[in-house]
């Protein structure tokens, strides 16, 4: 081998070439670690959050956003932003050769959760504060998605009538209830809920509306009719 010289040649190019692209590599590693190169200038919200405390937000940028425009913990930033209320998710990107842009996407609340959170419309509980006024949902963990999947569906069949459910509740039976905006709650059991339902949509005009203000409990867990306060109709 050490008498071929056309191997050796090209052995020893090769070698160079590795150096050369070695330096090249720590030139530049040193160079964008300097912390006077590249230093970023600002960080700009994508749009003004509505429901964020922009305050938290800066406060989460000062104490997170170190080293210059190449060097930042875009990860650690991200995941420190989402732990603030209201955040449900954020993307960051760099803007050569000074910025960074955030894009925060917030949690848009349906219900509250068991008196103690908040669930969006995606069926994702979350931790927040909030003085609007949202109808309460309640349920075992986990549930949340499925409760919030079935308020939509009664809510589209009670919308005929013009009421709203004010509380749903899934117990741990897996038994239905509403309680809705004229006050009357509705006991709808494990099975057939939409069909129960529909029954007293069905006969809500022509009786139970005249009553509204007597009835507080419709039963609607019979084959064919209701029970009324204790009292049976049949349908």
């Amino acid at each position: 081998m050490w008498d071929n010289a056309a191997l050796l040649r090209n052995i020893a190019n090769a070698l160079m070439v590795f150096s050369v692209l070695a330096m090249l590599y720590g030139a530049i590693h040193y160079a964008v670690h300097l912390p006077g190169l590249f230093p970023l200038q600002s960080v700009r919200l994508s749009a003004a959050p509505q429901r964020v405390d922009a305050t938290g937000v800066l406060q989460v940028v000062r104490n997170e956003v170190q080293g210059n425009f190449f060097t930042v913990d875009i990860e650690r930033l991200r995941q420190s932003l989402e732990k603030l209320p209201w955040v449900r998710n954020v993307s960051i990107r760099r803007e050569f050769p000074h910025r960074l842009e955030v894009q925060l996407e917030e949690y848009q609340a349906l219900a509250r959760w068991n008196n103690s959170a908040l669930v969006d419309q995606q069926g994702e509980v979350f931790v927040a504060q909030s003085e609007s006024v949202m109808p309460d949902f309640a349920g075992q963990d986990g549930t949340a998605a499925e409760v919030t999947q079935h308020y939509a569906q009664f809510s589209q069949q009670l919308a005929a009538l013009d009421l709203q459910v004010t509380r749903l509740v899934l117990s741990p039976r897996h038994a239905w209830q509403l309680r809705l905006s004229n006050g009357m709650v509705l006991e709808l059991g494990r099975e057939d809920m939409q069909q129960r339902l529909a029954r007293f949509v069905e006969a809500y005009p022509y009786s139970l509306a005249a009553m509204q203000s007597q009835v507080k409990y419709v039963d609607l867990r019979y084959g064919n009719g209701f029970a009324v306060n204790g009292l049976t109709k049949r349908s």
